[in-house]
């Protein structure tokens, strides 16, 4: 390992980005030729009868659209130790699970060398476009990062989630240190057993360097606004462990106590004045530049369903610059934010045209008649699906985001986020659809076969009135079911969702309880009447199996004829 780190080059980084934009369209030709040259061999693409063809017309004439359910036969064949190249020339060593759910199973998404690198090049692009606006001193970084366990698969590959894979690569350290973005906590605390013990040493590695912190990050604002909601209750125990030098019994984990030790030395000054700006603070407003002099900006996926979050932030940062961070999924990068300046709610992301090859279904038209697109071809204003094709094995994969495209630059289209095709619950970084939905009610009504009652219909809602915010699921039932076996069915509803990102964000409480709430007999009726009322034709009336708070007087009728409610325990 090289101690003296090269600094990025900003200027030349963006330059590079620059010409490549400009010429994105012989860029994307040159990215699909390497992809099939680099992966020909694979399984999946020979028995498609590319016969060595890379150009653009013969890949789209050869190789189907193709769904996470498409390719599930050969991704299972990888996990399960198959060496042969199957959707790779190289064999995959690692995959992601992602927290997007198919069929009630986490995802499983191939995760190589390339797709790291890819990763690498957008954190280096964004840094790029961000230093340029807000330049930061040579300091460290306050990234409330956790990294669950890597496991092993059946076939012996690495698996985590797509941010586990990159934290714990050993590249990952050396491009932060080049971005100045050190993180200010040790490893042990990133990959420490125990979320909350992380959180609690996060906040204190983030006092004592309170000096040298240049920014604060994370990979979803929930976190950070999670992060700084916890400092409210532990500032006081903060503070009594810089005074004394002496780490709270709260950290019970020795790796991790031992690495804080190394750190924590009695500073009854610094204790003082923390104590003293936490005192001064009215409601926690302006908390994060009070505590932290020399933060430049706030830095996080701050789009899509991290939107609701915008509000306490901005309590928490006054008037500190939020950028909202790059944008991917465990499958693949797609775009880099490199407009810095704009606030989140109205952020895009220009896409890399050489990261992977990408093309785009219109959807103004019917979705199973439109022919994609290419990425130079797309229109301003316009919606699309996005389906990429990646270094990883994933070929012409429909992502099942859909994005809207706010202009260009150069000849690189800029994407604004517009939601999750299939999406429906989601309140941090749970994403759950309404197949998860089905799955959930479907194991938990089975419960009411006994007492011979079924579940009539039922909807669902994500309730952000409270705090946390949590999901609540209606139900209407054909007779009187008795009290415990309804707490149960709450209880095995809140387990039914076995999505990564919730089960995790419940465990830490990130995500309240679930919430069951019985409706009284014909509730359903009248949201069908409502609709047949505002014109729609019955033979087409589909119950909306989850309702937003747009969809106010569906959420009214329900929550008018609500008759019980139970809180899940299952956490």
């Amino acid at each position: 390992m090289i101690e003296k780190m090269e600094l990025l080059d900003v200027e030349k980084l963006i330059e590079e980005f620059e010409s490549m934009t400009k010429d994105a369209g012989n860029v994307q030709r040159e990215t699909l030729k390497k992809i099939l040259e680099e992966n020909g061999c694979a399984e999946y693409l020979q028995n498609l009868g590319l016969n060595g063809r890379t150009d653009p017309e013969s890949f789209k004439a050869c190789v189907p659209l193709v769904t996470h359910n498409d390719l599930q036969p050969y991704i299972q064949r990888i996990v399960d130790g198959s060496s042969s190249p199957i959707l790779t020339g190289k064999p995959i060593t690692t995959i992601s699970l992602s927290s997007g759910t198919t069929q009630g199973k986490p995802k499983f998404v191939p995760f190589n060398d390339e797709l790291m690198e890819t990763t690498l090049q957008i954190y280096r692009t964004s840094y790029a476009f961000r230093t340029r606006e807000f330049p930061i001193e040579n300091g460290k970084a306050l990234q409330l990062i956790y990294s669950s366990k890597q496991s092993k698969t059946k076939g012996g590959l690495i698996a985590g989630t797509a941010t586990t894979n990159v934290f714990r690569n050993s590249q990952f350290k050396n491009t932060m240190k080049a971005m100045q973005s050190q993180c200010c906590s040790p490893d042990e605390v990133i990959f420490g057993p125990d979320f909350h013990q992380s959180l609690y040493c996060h906040l204190l590695c983030g006092m004592i360097f309170r000096e040298e912190i240049q920014f604060i990050s994370s990979t979803f604002s929930h976190s950070i606004v999670h992060a700084f909601r916890t400092f409210e209750q532990v500032w006081e125990e903060l503070c009594a462990d810089i005074r004394e030098g002496v780490l709270t019994s709260r950290i019970t984990f020795p790796s991790v106590r031992s690495a804080m030790a190394k750190l924590l030395k009695p500073n009854p000054e610094l204790a003082d004045l923390i104590h003293k700006k936490c005192l001064g603070l009215n409601n926690w407003y302006g908390m994060i530049p009070e505590l932290f002099p020399n933060v430049k900006y706030i830095y996080g996926i701050m789009t899509g369903s991290m939107e609701p979050y915008l509000k306490k932030l901005r309590h928490y940062a006054r008037d500190l610059p939020l950028i909202s961070a790059d944008y991917g999924s465990s499958e693949g990068w797609i775009g880099a934010n490199v407009n810095p300046n704009v606030p989140p709610e109205l952020a895009t992301y220009v896409v890399l045209p050489d990261i992977g090859y990408f093309e785009f279904i219109p959807l103004k038209e019917n979705v199973e008649e439109a022919k994609p697109v290419g990425l130079t071809e797309v229109k301003v204003g316009e919606e699309y699906e996005v389906i990429i094709t990646s270094f990883a094995g994933l070929y012409r994969y429909r992502l099942g985001d859909v994005v809207k495209v706010t202009g260009f630059h150069n000849l690189s289209p800029e994407l604004k986020f517009i939601c999750r095709r299939n999406l429906m619950l989601t309140i941090n970084i749970d994403k759950n659809t309404e197949k998860d939905l089905q799955l959930a009610v479907e194991a938990a009504s089975k419960l009411n076969t006994e007492e011979k009652l079924e579940v009539l219909d039922f909807s669902s809602h994500v309730d952000l009135s409270t705090n946390p915010g949590h999901y609540v699921i209606f139900w209407e039932i054909s007779g009187e079911v008795r009290e415990e076996v309804l707490e149960e069915c709450c209880n095995c509803l809140d387990r039914s969702f076995v999505d990564a990102g919730y089960v995790s964000s419940r465990k830490i409480n990130a995500i309240g309880p679930l919430e069951l709430r019985v409706v009284q007999r014909g509730t359903f009726q009248k949201i069908l009447n409502h609709y047949v009322g505002l014109g729609a034709a019955l033979s087409q009336f589909k119950t909306p199996r989850c309702v937003g708070s747009t969809n106010n007087e569906v959420l009214q009728i329900l929550c008018n004829n609500v008759v019980k409610s139970y809180f899940s325990t299952a956490f």
